[in-house]
């Protein structure tokens, strides 16, 4: 699998640590935010990130209000890059918003490194 570098956004510490430690045991480098406003500013500084995760439900800027903003108000390519969603909501409660802001896939918690493998895999190949 290429070196791939993800950006985890997770209000949630704990939720920061687990995926952080699955990334590293697939053999990948990731970096973190806590809320919508701070991975716009990491996005706007890192050019090279290839893939965000991002926790639906948030304070400062929600996982909604922060893909729409990366969707609308960057440009390409870094607007394209993409996005998984991760929850541990009833998608179905939000599929609509979801499919209209741009989400690449969704991930429900738990995570497992099955789950984040498999999603991996599935946008960039092996």
């Amino acid at each position: 699998m290429k070196k791939i570098k993800i950006l985890l956004v997770d209000d949630i510490f704990l939720n920061r640590i687990l995926l952080q430690e699955i990334i590293t045991e697939i053999g990948l480098f990731a970096v973190e935010a806590k809320n919508g406003k701070e991975a716009i500013e990491i996005l706007q500084k890192e050019k090279d990130i290839d893939l965000v995760l991002m926790d639906i439900e948030m304070p400062v800027m929600n996982g909604f209000e922060t893909t729409r903003y990366i969707r609308q108000k960057f440009s390409a390519p870094q607007n394209s890059i993409p996005v998984v969603a991760i929850t541990a909501h009833d998608p179905n409660s939000f599929m609509e918003e979801f499919n209209n802001i741009g989400f690449n896939q969704l991930i429900s918690k738990p995570y497992t490194i099955d789950k984040i493998s498999l999603m991996i895999k599935t946008i960039f190949g092996d």
